[in-house]
């Protein structure tokens, strides 16, 4: 019978750690919580998890004195450069690792007091550490949580709060970890479709700053002292001039773009320039039909995770578009808000807004009809991810050679520049 290494807590919450004999993984799991105790890790004992063993603490002297403090204790805390927020990966880790403590019949307490000790992030690690305050001193999870909406936004902490309400905290748990993942990977896909063109546009720049800062001078030379004064062809003429602007005037190109992210930066914190910027995303060549997959998978996941975990359609309404990421969205959903409040329909508000797609919209309108309105819009979700794929792959395919030719015209052209008075100085040179 195979060997499985394991690590519980037992009912004092100690660390035990030793090995079972089982028939498989889940009977060890089983065999321990009947003995009394919570596994946190059971990995069969050939494993290479298992071969691994935990650090112990070395009974000898350590560096830090007695009554002094080590190197280690010692730190410099300054206030701005403090880092206030983590990963959406780190979150997901916490929350599934959560689940799966209280799912195996830990207390919600002792099972915060255990990923305390074990986080190796720091902001986590010091927020676990003040949940556990809030909640021993009688709050309610969903309470705690609410205090710290740097790392827990609304959809957080709705989602623990309908689990606590309905009984069903590991569930709901689960359920959130499920959908940052989702959200995770769909925000990658995003992120891969415009790193491809982003490289190579910085490549394109700087083949450019190169040619024009070293190269082009070098030829402006000796066109200089063999051409004898002679006027060069216009293409030439143009990249020259350029190569001058770009050496004399090198500072208004930089601050060209500095005050161009200043003021995207400026539009995006006033509500009539987000919709502007948020309207041209939207309209964007190659871009925009990505972003509006993306917007519609966000909205119909974040919804239909909402409703079906017990929230009200009102409030999880109210979530969505708080974390819809695109205020013409936002707008859309705030319509769908207003109407259901009148008792109305979601339907014909999404109709109205133009950004759904008429399949959208008549899935939305059975999943209401027939009463299966989350479980269609995680449906929805899920096709569209499966769209945000297929973009990305058939972007990733047309940017490819279109940014090659971008590249291969730029250079092409300067080169061109500079051969042809390189042509008239040999006919010349042949002449003689």
């Amino acid at each position: 019978m195979p060997k499985f290494a394991y690590t519980a807590l037992d009912a004092h919450g100690q660390t035990v750690q030793d090995v079972i004999e089982a028939a498989s993984q889940q009977e060890a799991i089983q065999a321990l919580r009947q003995a009394g105790y919570y596994p946190t890790d059971v990995s069969e004992a050939g494993s290479k998890a298992a071969r691994s063993s935990p650090s112990r603490p070395k009974k000898g002297r350590t560096a830090k004195s007695e009554g002094g403090k080590s190197a280690k204790d010692i730190k410099i805390n300054i206030p701005f450069l403090e880092k206030k927020t983590i990963k959406p990966k780190t979150l997901m880790i916490f929350t599934r690792q959560l689940a799966t403590l209280i799912d195996s019949g830990l207390p919600l307490l002792r099972g915060l007091t255990v990923l305390g000790k074990q986080e190796p992030d720091p902001v986590l690690r010091k927020t676990i550490g003040k949940l556990s305050d809030t909640v021993q001193g009688g709050s309610t999870f969903s309470d705690a949580l609410a205090q710290h909406p740097r790392l827990f936004n609304k959809l957080y902490v709705q989602m623990v709060k309908a689990g606590e309400t309905g009984g069903m905290m590991e569930l709901a748990l689960v359920r959130l970890a499920d959908f940052q993942e989702k959200a995770q990977k769909l925000k990658n896909k995003v992120v891969s479709a415009m790193f491809y063109p982003v490289i190579v546009l910085v490549i394109a720049v700087l083949i450019l700053a190169f040619l024009m800062v070293y190269i082009v001078p070098k030829f402006e030379q000796i066109f200089a002292d063999m051409l004898g004064g002679k006027a060069l062809p216009g293409l030439t003429q143009m990249v020259i001039d350029t190569s001058k602007f770009v050496q004399n005037q090198w500072y208004i190109i930089i601050g060209g773009v500095i005050g161009f992210v200043i003021l995207y930066k400026i539009l995006s914190k006033t509500p009539k320039g987000r919709v502007l910027l948020d309207h041209a995303k939207l309209k964007l060549p190659l871009f925009g039909d990505l972003t509006k997959k993306s917007s519609i998978s966000r909205f119909t996941r974040t919804l239909g995770t909402l409703v079906d975990n017990g929230v009200s359609i009102l409030q999880a309404l109210n979530i969505t578009r708080d974390t819809a990421g695109n205020s013409i969205v936002s707008d859309a959903i705030q319509d769908v808000h207003d109407s259901v409040k009148e008792g109305e329909s979601i339907v014909t508000p999404l109709e109205k807004s133009g950004i759904f797609p008429p399949m959208v919209v008549s899935m939305i309108d059975v999943g209401e009809e027939t009463g299966q309105l989350p479980k269609m819009l995680l449906k929805i979700a899920d096709v569209y991810d499966d769209e945000v794929d297929s973009t990305v792959a058939g972007l990733t395919s047309l940017l490819e050679p279109i940014m090659i030719v971008f590249l291969a015209v730029v250079v092409g052209t300067i080169v061109i520049a500079l051969f042809m008075p390189l042509v008239s100085i040999i006919q010349g040179l042949q002449g003689g």
